[in-house]
């Protein structure tokens, strides 16, 4: 029986139940880092903020305690609250050493559209999420993208309801779970290949439960150069320096 997917909430929760502590969150312009034990991510939101009153008061809090933000409808404590359980879960999962690293010839950040490449060409896909560079494959590909902050090029994701059923293709950003749009841009995907991707995915199996065929997320390469990244200010210079991708088909 396929296990909805509203019901990742729930798993997310009950993956994240430990006392470890937090040690640094940094809420740069991209991208959030947790460290802990090991580091977890999470995409920041994309709008900014002067008023957030729990800064500096995270350090040394428990990591369950800051997961359970994920459920916020606020966007900030819900990024810092995935940015916790990706630190609890991804550092240690076995999936991340399963999954096949990623060495493009191309864009280090487009590494998963070049891996599908073969897959996904003349096929009618479907990216929920911008990767800046990726209309480098629209001669080869029947590429739409879908984003809730669109660019000229892009539709808004509210096109989500018309243009997923009929996808081959559908490469979904990781991000989708902290904003709540996950569970509906899963059910309306369920006729197509679906990819679920990004720094900011949990590499959990009951994704697959859920309809997902691939995950392709980040293993970190380089903990202080990807710190450094993330606090300078940088977006898609964390897979040059700091992580990357690899790729599970479930």
């Amino acid at each position: 029986m396929r296990v909805h997917p509203r019901k990742i909430y729930n798993l997310l929760q009950k993956s994240s139940q430990t006392n470890k502590l937090v040690r640094e969150i940094i809420i740069g312009l991209t991208w959030t880092l947790c460290q802990a034990d090991g580091i977890g991510l999470c995409m920041s939101p994309g709008q900014q903020t002067r008023t957030l009153p729990w800064s500096g008061t995270l350090v040394n809090r428990t990591l369950a305690d800051l997961a359970a933000w994920l459920q916020s409808w606020d966007s900030y404590q819900a990024t810092v609250g995935m940015a916790a359980i990706n630190a609890i879960i991804n550092p240690s999962s076995p999936l991340a050493l399963e999954a096949k690293p990623l060495s493009p010839k191309g864009s280090a950040n487009l590494a998963v559209f070049e891996h599908f490449l073969p897959l996904i060409r003349g096929k009618r896909v479907i990216v929920i999420g911008r990767y800046p560079g990726l209309f480098e494959y629209e001669q080869e590909i029947d590429l739409t993208i879908l984003e809730r902050q669109p660019s000229p090029q892009d539709l808004p994701d509210t096109a989500c309801e018309y243009l997923l059923p009929e996808a081959d293709w559908v490469f979904l950003t990781a991000t989708s779970i902290v904003n709540k749009t996950f569970p509906r841009l899963v059910e309306l995907s369920q006729n197509a290949k679906l990819v679920l991707m990004g720094p900011t995915l949990p590499w959990l199996p009951d994704f697959a439960d859920m309809g997902i065929d691939y995950l392709a997320g980040v293993a970190v390469t380089n903990p202080e150069g990807l710190r450094q990244t993330i606090a300078e200010g940088g977006g898609t210079r964390i897979f040059d320096t700091g992580v990357q991708y690899r790729v599970l088909k479930l």
